[in-house]
């Protein structure tokens, strides 16, 4: 077991378990702040930590994927644990900065969209779900519009954090929105398709 998990820990591997123990760090950084704020004495370097923190997170995220593909060291425990810390860091973001305890932060992101994107990912996992119990398996193929829905949503949160102009924001928040949704629909469309195969080849034989 030991000599499995060992193999499995690439460097690729051990950069997104790093991402892992970066995320707590964030969320507690962020935390501090919003708690300095109610104070009224805010601590901008706890602010400009989080936002740090979270720029290297999205960096190693990166990272991680261009040394899978560039030392050939694609793993299945590195499949499974990329995608869980990418929503792990998002929607613990999207979280601490929706909702009256965000109002320290000028722009700050309102609840229909923290809203849509966790109805997206729920859709998505439960669509998953129902296909592989279907079918017996589920090809996911990453889309376009599922990396451009994830870089608008890292870059609203870097704006947020950063409390750069809102003269953008909304712009910025327009074009996550957008992507996140037109993501929701076409990894639903594929799925659709993947259900329809089966079925078509059911039939066939």
């Amino acid at each position: 077991m030991h000599a499995i998990i060992t193999a499995n820990l690439t460097l690729a591997n051990r950069i997104t378990l790093g991402r892992f123990l970066l995320i707590p760090v964030f969320i507690l950084l962020t935390l501090y702040y919003i708690n300095s704020t109610r104070t009224n004495t805010p601590n901008e370097m706890q602010r400009w930590g989080s936002l740090m923190v979270f720029l290297v997170t999205c960096l190693t995220d990166a990272l991680d994927g261009y040394f899978a593909r560039s030392r050939n060291e694609r793993t299945r425990l590195g499949t499974l644990l990329d995608p869980i810390a990418d929503k792990a860091l998002l929607l613990s973001s999207l979280i601490l900065l929706t909702g009256p305890w965000s109002s320290c932060f000028n722009p700050h992101l309102p609840v229909w969209y923290v809203l849509l994107v966790i109805s997206r990912d729920v859709i998505l996992i439960a669509g998953a779900l129902f296909i592989h119990l279907a079918i017996g398996h589920i090809d996911v193929r990453p889309r376009i519009t599922g990396k451009l829905s994830t870089f608008f949503q890292m870059g609203l949160i870097f704006w947020v954090l950063g409390r750069f102009s809102a003269r953008w924001f909304p712009l910025l928040l327009g074009l996550a929105a957008l992507f996140t949704l037109l993501s929701a629909l076409q990894y639903v469309s594929d799925g659709i398709r993947q259900l329809e195969n089966a079925h078509a080849r059911e039939h066939k034989n």
